[in-house]
């Protein structure tokens, strides 16, 4: 044993993002896609051990090791108490015994890559529902609480959890293969794989639930998995790869967007020397290599307008018309409000506030914005920028009622604090 106890609840946390999804793979590989709610519920298990043993025996040496193995032990004592076993069943048992029954060191690095790759494109299926194939992936690939899903899609915990049993059932009706789809079917599915693992970067760079405004745990465990698609021959597209320019070039600046005291610096107030270069010029490089296809992805353009914040010397040096060229684009290609929004931050900087506001008032789905406290937010800031202090306090006091993170709640009553101190201007 290692590491004292005081820190075993973080290790077990950093398993369940890291090690717990592989492990799910690699048994519901052995096991089948119908024993994919067996796989799910031994690796849970094997974690809750890890944390009432570890918090007193002390952290094992090689702790990924140990939840395999007692995950594998755990399967294989759920098989032994099935009494439905028939004389062909016992042969496809003792297979699986042999396999349970193998030290852990016997599974390799690309033994958990394939079937992690191969498990991605399981909770795809097209026969699964869309709500289902995100939940479920949220849930087996990413790690995610039903809660955590639940803030996603705006539902409850106990909507998210019968999301999932349906999800599981239907595998097991469907007796879905445990493969990577075949060229013909492999498009469609990893459109689907690909906008979840957008989904979970997000989830980290901004969370929706909880007392941290950034989950940098999160932001890894997509950029892992997309960088695992990446890699791989059948799924190695441009849009793929454009997505893993997005994830890595917003990553770099993961550390300089909070201070100290965990409070929300914007992208003018970041201290730039914090920015990770490495992983900008990685960033970087993924973006040439997708610009190789034929296809302009979503992806590709969200990417072009992160690399044109991390290539700049400093935030007056920011190509504020060119990004809004990019967003220009991006709307045609989402006509999204969120989009929109953001393109309105844009055409302040390029055109000034006014033009800003004005760019949010032709919104044809503004009401979809108003119960963001991003929105309110938005406009108080280019009230405040045009004098309209009355205004601006208005804004940002209903973004106040509406944010949830304690971070966010912290920035908005820092604005209201500025713009109570501003000189009044004509209204």
């Amino acid at each position: 044993m290692s590491t004292p106890a005081a820190s075993a609840g973080e290790v077990a946390a950093h398993l369940f993002r890291h090690e717990g999804a592989k492990v799910v793979a690699t048994l519901t590989a052995h096991l089948g896609t119908h024993r994919l709610q067996l796989a799910e519920d031994v690796v849970q298990e094997a974690l809750l051990r890890a944390l009432q043993l570890w918090s007193y025996r002390g952290i094992p040496d090689n702790p990924a090791a140990w939840l395999t193995q007692v995950a594998k032990n755990l399967a294989l004592n759920a098989l032994q108490r099935e009494q439905r076993w028939n004389d062909k069943q016992d042969g496809i048992a003792a297979e699986h015994e042999r396999w349970l029954s193998a030290p852990p060191d016997t599974m390799t690095h690309e033994t958990f890559a394939d079937d992690t790759l191969r498990l991605m494109f399981v909770c795809f299926h097209p026969d699964l529902s869309t709500d289902a194939q995100t939940a479920l992936a949220l849930r087996t690939l990413c790690g995610f609480s039903p809660a955590e899903i639940g803030a996603a899609f705006l539902s409850s915990e106990a909507a998210i959890e019968k999301r999932l049993v349906r999800a599981r059932q239907r595998i097991r009706e469907l007796a879905l293969p445990f493969v990577v789809p075949d060229p013909h079917e492999l498009s469609a599915r990893l459109s689907g794989v690909l906008h979840t693992l957008y989904l979970l970067f997000n989830e980290g760079y901004k969370a929706s639930t909880g007392d941290r405004l950034v989950r940098a745990d999160l932001c890894h465990e997509a950029i892992r998995l997309v960088t695992l698609l990446t890699q791989h021959s059948a799924t190695q597209e441009p849009r793929a790869l454009a997505l893993l320019a997005l994830m890595l070039l917003n990553a770099a600046r993961l550390k300089a967007r909070t201070d100290d005291a965990g409070n929300l610096l914007r992208l003018h107030e970041q201290d730039r020397r914090e920015w990770d270069l490495a992983m900008i010029q990685r960033g970087i490089d993924c973006l040439h290599h997708a610009a190789q296809g034929g296809v302009l992805s979503v992806y590709h353009i969200e990417a072009s307008i992160a690399a044109m914040h991390c290539l700049a010397a400093d935030a007056a040096a920011t190509d504020w018309p060119r990004i809004l060229h990019l967003y220009d684009q991006l709307l045609t290609l989402t006509h999204s409000p969120v989009t929109a929004m953001n393109r309105a931050v844009a055409v302040s900087r390029v055109q000034g506030p006014q033009a800003g506001l004005a760019a949010l008032d032709a919104i044809p789905q503004r009401a979809v914005l108003e119960i963001s406290h991003l929105y309110h937010a938005m406009r108080g800031t280019f009230a405040a920028e045009l004098g309209q202090n009355a205004a601006a306090l208005s804004h940002f006091r209903q973004a106040a009622k509406l944010a949830t993170l304690p971070a966010e709640r912290e920035f908005i009553a820092r604005r209201i604090e500025e713009v109570e101190a501003a000189p009044d201007h004509f209204q």
